[in-house]
């Protein structure tokens, strides 16, 4: 009669989150995408926001959740959800790369809504394809 050895699960837990976390190569080609896409959220640049995309999904508050559309479509939506705010931060919280071609970033966004004074906060997930050599926006996804 062989003996199983019983691991705790907190060591299981821990090659979990090793085999999820971002390859340092893949992290660091991902990271200037991701710096770039801040940027043009913090401007409010929709067209640069989705400029290299194919495709983009859109989750959105107050917009119908989209299956993907093109990125001229995606711009226009993102348009309208950023006309009426003003961004008082957009601060990456991580990076996780969940396949060798997939990666999202959360970032941490607070703002006001024009002609207010509360801040109100939400978490933006953007997802990112490895495509044809190069790292992709795919979708953009906010909860709050």
């Amino acid at each position: 009669m062989t003996k199983r050895r019983h691991f705790p699960v907190w060591v299981g837990l821990a090659a979990a989150l090793a085999a999820a976390a971002p390859t340092a190569r893949a992290q660091s080609e991902l990271a200037p995408v991701v710096d770039q896409a801040r940027a043009a959220w913090l401007q409010h640049d929709a067209a640069a926001l989705v400029q290299h995309s194919d495709t983009v999904r859109l989750r959105l508050p107050g917009i119908a959740e989209s299956a993907s559309v093109r990125p001229e479509q995606a711009a226009r939506l993102l348009e309208r959800y950023f006309d009426p705010c003003e961004e008082r931060s957009f601060e990456l919280v991580g990076l996780r790369e969940l396949a060798s071609d997939h990666a999202y970033a959360e970032v941490a966004r607070v703002y006001v809504v024009q002609g207010t004074d509360e801040e109100l906060e939400e978490t933006v997930f953007m997802g990112f394809r490895l495509l044809d050599g190069a790292w992709r926006l795919r979708e953009v996804r906010i909860t709050r």
